[in-house]
């Protein structure tokens, strides 16, 4: 039986961790600052899930590509997945181990580079596998070594948002699975299913025991299954010792290679977004404008929508509606807690935002982007790895 979605997404995370005895008047602001013990803590869970569960884990770059900590992933990882060509030159250029390239759709293009480069390349339609397989047998003949792979959409929804569920009513995402007939299997490898959004291991358990019955017949002609991402591994309350388990039993019964490719699980509670307030007034509440934008920092913030934790909010004090610098009307983080009213200069900063806020930055109004700092809890290092100037604006114009 498939859930039905609520309207609005919880975040799952929020704790401040070493942050919370972090000066952040450290940094630069606005400024990303990510936590490298925290990151290394994730990928130790992530690997030992990997190694019980006799599966290979990918890094999903779409929701954390810092690759200043690339040689990090590959201390630990079995690799990343991309989601396109120029995250796919990204992984070959900074990052070890596998490289499975999804999209969508492939432009003509972009194929004869993509296959190149990729161990394995994921189609969203037997259709685009049959249109070129022309430029696949070409890439072959030419030396490069790849699998191709299916995505399947499994039509069963668990996902708490709609438009964050990929098994949605008209979703794009994978071949309906109703569809699925011995013949769109030639040529294919392995297949690739992505149900999950920011979720546990009871909905992939049911998301596979829904499935499993029709895919079972078919899966002796693939060399493995790729469970996609959403699965929020490093969370405390996961079960991880039931994932193991059940990647173990997948890989075991039906004798195909199991991959996860997690991405938010890599970087959860890993980083924190610091800001300071500019001003503040009155407008029928109390409202203070700081240099951290919705709009081009935290984008999620409004198209989820989600509330971000802040560090160090009180339970009880004045409370500030808090908004960007941009002009865009919508440009709202939401209402906060303070112990004293914040003035001009008041150091701020939310938890939770080392995975996709930082990939999905942007420089609408010609807002600056914010710096990237890598500090290490451990030994207290601390160095920003970026700062940006306003040619990052210029340069995207003309």
């Amino acid at each position: 039986m498939s859930h039905t979605p609520t309207a609005a997404m919880e975040t799952r995370a929020g704790d401040p961790g070493a942050f919370a005895h972090f000066d952040l008047n450290r940094v630069p602001s606005p400024a990303f600052v990510v936590d490298e013990a925290a990151v290394r803590r994730n990928l130790g869970v992530l690997k030992d899930v990997g190694v019980r569960g006799g599966a290979r884990v990918l890094l999903a770059l779409k929701a954390f590509s810092m690759w200043s900590l690339a040689d990090v992933v590959g201390e630990y990882l079995d690799g990343v997945c991309a989601s396109g060509l120029w995250e796919a030159r990204l992984a070959r250029e900074f990052y070890k181990g596998h490289l499975t390239t999804y999209s969508p759709a492939y432009k003509p293009e972009d194929l004869p580079e993509i296959l190149r480069i990729s161990d394995s390349v994921i189609f969203n339609t037997p259709t685009q596998v049959a249109r070129f397989a022309d430029l696949i047998a070409v890439a072959r003949a030419e030396g490069a070594v790849f699998d191709i792979g299916l995505r399947l959409n499994p039509e069963h929804s668990e996902a708490e948002v709609a438009k964050y569920d990929p098994c949605q009513f008209g979703s794009r995402l994978g071949f309906p699975i109703s569809q699925l007939k011995p013949e769109h299997l030639e040529g294919v490898d392995g297949l690739h299913l992505h149900a999950l959004c920011e979720q546990g291991f009871e909905p992939l358990s049911r998301v596979w025991g829904a499935i499993e019955p029709k895919l079972t017949p078919l899966l002796p002609h693939v060399k493995w299954v790729n469970l996609g991402g959403g699965h929020h591994v490093t969370r405390a309350d996961y079960d991880r010792d039931g994932l193991a388990a059940f990647l173990k039993a997948l890989g075991e019964t039906h004798g195909v290679e199991v991959y996860i490719e997690p991405g938010e699980a890599i970087a959860l509670d890993t980083g924190i977004l610091v800001g300071e307030v500019l001003d503040t007034f009155e407008n029928s509440l109390p409202i203070a404008i700081t240099d951290i934008s919705a709009t081009c920092h935290m984008p999620d913030v409004i198209e989820a929508p989600y509330r971000p934790a802040m560090l160090g909010e009180p339970a009880e004090g004045v409370r500030y509606r808090l908004g960007g610098p941009s002009c865009l009307a919508g440009d709202i983080l939401g209402d906060y807690v303070f112990k004293m009213p914040p003035v001009a200069g008041t150091r701020i900063a939310f938890l939770d935002q080392a995975h996709y806020s930082m990939v999905k930055t942007n420089t609408f109004n010609g807002v600056p982007l914010p710096a990237i700092v890598l500090w290490n809890s451990a030994t207290d290092a601390l160095r920003v790895v970026k700062a940006f100037d306003w040619t990052e604006f210029r340069d995207r114009l003309s």
